[in-house]
């Protein structure tokens, strides 16, 4: 019987050969978009889960209260890991590290005078390789941060260093533009390079207590910023050991700070939060494109259901005479879904085939290391994603066709019932419905993306170059500037004490003014400007004026942003005293609002104080179209008073798009994905259109033969289909409407949803579904009436 069965199907392949191209084709594809998707979401869900101790390894994190929200950061102080672990008998073992970006452009070199390489690294406490399971080559993880001035290198850096692994005991200097002076440090140990699926990426770790000699004040309660991991102790229970430690830094004096805790492995994926509670993060982005995955499945099984069910005419004798010679329902059901079975395992081999030629560039677009890898867990989802999408295919045509009377069925008496021709036509709506809301909700990506990428931050990104003030040239820096400003392409060049995208570091205690409210927590973020760096970034003044060597000694002087006076309820702000770190500042002036961070964000207060001596990046703003000329300009005069380091400059802009880098992914992974949704509904559309031509052939030679027109012959056929799409379309716009406002309600700044968004979805789905059925109904309206009558 199964060789009977294949043959069977094997006839009606080679007989039904458009049929079968089109199912082929539209579950292939559907299936290529779902291994695709499989694989980048594995990666996502597989991130920092390689840690061996991942189910008790803990991130601490810390909510502040402020007169606003409750604000909710990763940064604590930098003691808070030993008190955590020297106080809680819970706690098995505990460290603290810097975030990567606080020595993100640390230059190393093996003695005086060697090639300078840039590496990025952290500070660390010493039971650092004991908590995270980053394996060392060489020396133990509970020894090669035990020593002040011990540094652990990649084996990447090492080759790059020496050539070799065998590096333990040599000595590096190292530098960075926040460090005062080159510090010496002695390898102690190499570890294996950061895997692809951890989070935190860094070439080196240098021992906390560097921190600590470097900046003594991280020693107090009150400052924060490195962050907190602990280890619990096997069978603790969780929420109890939260429960005892979120006031505990109220006995540090810390009033307004509390701490809770998060699983490690869950930082990646939740790590938004707002006022206090979770509330998603990149595992949006991971429940987004597996529903579209399953979105995309549908409708190539919508495909399937539909040509089966319409061609059923075509099987009506083979199932009465099986009937007739005692054939039962169940196993035509089982032959049927068997038929289904065979052609989804045929669509999975060319989906395979399809998903390794994509694979390079679906990496490019997503920034990703996947591969195809037939392990346990790969062969068992392809072997359950098979199943399900051919028993979803399947299922409708396997007891639709078993259903059929076997004296109806020999007569060729099976027509087309109301429940037949509803189920079609519902199947043709819950298709098209998907796709415009996949049009619709990639347009509004597309605008979003737009408006962030056009809206004024509030300064100038564009032809703007930052360098780092490192080396020779952090004590030169003013001399540095001074040249650079006269060179012929450049509009103005300034200084700073930190970068200027970014969370930037913040304080909510030690200042005051006069009238606040000392109960009142306002949390002010903090940056240091030289003169002329309004000037440079194209910040506008609200009121005073900016820093300038014009006034005399600006060192006592601060300027602060529109949301900070706001915050501060003053009227007439400037001259006003502003006390800060036991020192009064004056207020000069009032910044326009400007953006440090992604529209993600609420602009923060602000202040700005005067920085004339410390500069760890120098700000150029190039005059447009002169911007190859100035950089090589540029380049002469940094080798001059920076002999010895390469010249490595960025753009400003740069780092402005690297905060959106998973939108701009998304936006161009949904219109694949929606372009994609929309050819296979097409694909269905089609195939629906040739068979009702080829069954309408004989009424459209006898409309011929008594005088109707191509065109009424095309509209009678088209509007037929127009119906179910038009349904559609009504369904899916308030859908999409929720699904857009709330994908826009994760930025503070957004667009507006505005009608023709939702129209022009619409309009295309409607024309694209014409042109498709169109080209069937012409073909079908031009024959000649008496080809069709001889047919019949």
């Amino acid at each position: 019987m199964f060789q009977h069965h294949l043959l069977l199907l094997y006839r009606n392949l080679k007989k039904y050969k458009s049929s079968f191209f089109i199912n082929l084709i539209g579950l292939s594809a559907g299936l290529t978009c779902a291994l695709l998707i499989y694989l980048w979401v594995n990666d996502e869900l597989q991130v920092d889960k390689f840690h061996q101790k991942s189910e008790r390894l803990f991130q601490v994190m810390e909510n502040q209260t402020t007169a606003d929200a409750i604000l909710t950061g990763d940064g604590t102080a930098a003691v808070l890991a030993q008190t955590l672990l020297a106080e809680f008998p819970e706690v098995e073992s505990a460290v603290a590290s810097s975030p990567s970006y606080w020595l993100e452009h640390t230059k190393i070199e093996v003695g005086q005078g060697h090639t300078v390489i840039n590496a990025g690294g952290k500070f660390a406490g010493k039971d650092f390789f004991t908590l995270f399971s980053y394996p060392l080559i060489t020396g133990k993880a509970d020894q090669v941060l035990n020593v002040k001035n011990s540094i652990v290198v990649s084996e990447s850096l090492a080759q790059k260093l020496f050539h070799s692994y065998d590096v333990v005991g040599k000595e590096l200097i190292w530098n960075n533009a926040d460090i005062d002076k080159p510090l010496h440090a002695v390898i102690s140990g190499v570890f294996k390079d950061i895997p692809g699926n951890s989070s935190d990426y860094f070439d080196f770790l240098i021992s906390l207590d560097v921190l600590f000699n470097i900046s003594p004040n991280f020693s107090n309660w009150g400052n924060a910023g490195p962050h907190t991991f602990v280890v619990l102790k096997k069978g603790v229970n969780r929420g109890e050991f939260e429960a005892k430690i979120k006031d505990f830094m109220k006995s540090k004096g810390q009033k307004d700070r509390t701490l809770f805790i998060r699983p490690y492995a869950d930082g990646y994926l939740y790590g938004k939060y707002e006022n206090g509670l979770q509330s998603g993060g990149r595992i949006e982005y991971v429940k987004l494109f597996s529903i579209v995955a399953v979105f995309i499945l549908l409708i190539a099984c919508i495909n399937f259901m539909n040509l089966s069910t319409a061609k059923a005419s075509r099987r009506m004798k083979e199932v009465g005479i099986k009937k007739v010679l005692g054939a039962q329902r169940g196993s035509l059901i089982i032959q049927y879904m068997g038929e289904s079975m065979l052609l989804t395992c045929m669509s999975l081999f060319v989906a395979l085939l399809l998903t390794e030629l994509l694979l390079p560039q679906f990496n490019v677009i997503t920034g990703k290391l996947l591969h195809l890898h037939f392990d346990m867990q790969m062969i068992s989802s392809l072997l359950g994603i098979t199943f399900i999408t051919g028993l979803i295919a399947g299922s409708y045509p396997s007891f639709y066709l078993s259903g059929f009377h076997p004296a109806l069925a020999l007569k060729g008496k099976i027509g087309n019932t109301a429940g037949e021709f509803f189920t079609r036509r519902g199947l043709v709506v819950f298709q098209f419905t998907l796709s415009v809301v996949l049009m619709v909700c990639v347009l509004v990506v597309y605008k979003q993306i737009e408006f962030v990428q056009t809206k004024n931050p509030g300064f100038q990104k564009e032809n703007v170059v930052y360098i780092e003030a490192d080396g020779a040239l952090k004590d030169r820096a003013n001399a540095f500037m001074a040249e650079v400003r006269k060179l012929p392409g450049v509009r103005n060049v300034a200084g700073m004490d930190k970068r200027f995208l970014g969370d930037l570091h913040a304080t909510t205690g030690d200042f005051s003014w006069e009238g606040r409210d000392p109960k009142e927590v306002i949390k002010f973020q903090h940056a240091g400007f030289n003169s002329g760096m309004v000037e440079t970034l194209g910040i506008k003044m609200v009121a005073g004026r900016s820093f300038s060597p014009k006034f005399g000694a600006d060192s006592n002087k601060i300027m602060i942003n529109e949301t900070g006076l706001r915050a501060m309820r003053l009227k007439e702000p400037i001259g006003k005293v502003f006390t800060l770190w036991g020192k009064d500042y004056q207020i000069i002036g009032i910044v326009k609002d400007f953006h440090t961070e992604s529209l993600h964000e609420m602009v923060k207060p602000m202040f700005i104080r005067f920085d004339g001596v410390k500069t760890s990046r120098v700000m150029i703003s190039i005059t447009a179209g002169k911007t190859t000329g100035t950089l090589s300009d540029l380049k002469e005069v940094f080798e001059k008073y920076n002999p010895g380091r390469s010249f490595e400059y960025k753009f400003l802009d740069q780092d402005f798009q690297a905060q959106y880098v998973a939108e701009n992914r998304v936006a161009l992974l949904s219109r694949y994905f929606a372009a994609l949704a929309v050819l296979i509904s097409c694909l269905g559309l089609f195939g629906l259109a040739a068979f009702t031509a080829e069954r309408r052939m004989k009424e459209i030679g006898v409309r011929k033969v008594l005088g109707a027109s191509e065109w009424s012959i095309v509209y009678m056929l088209s509007k037929d289909f127009t119906q179910p799409v038009m349904i559609s379309i009504i369904v899916a716009l308030p859908l999409s409407y929720v699904m857009s406002r709330s994908w826009l309600d994760t930025f503070a700044y957004r667009i507006d949803l505005e009608v023709w968004y939702f129209l022009s979805a619409g309009l295309l789905a409607l024309v694209i579904s014409w042109i498709t059925v169109g080209m069937q109904a012409v073909k079908a309206a031009s024959v000649n009436p008496v080809q069709c009558l001889r047919d019949e």
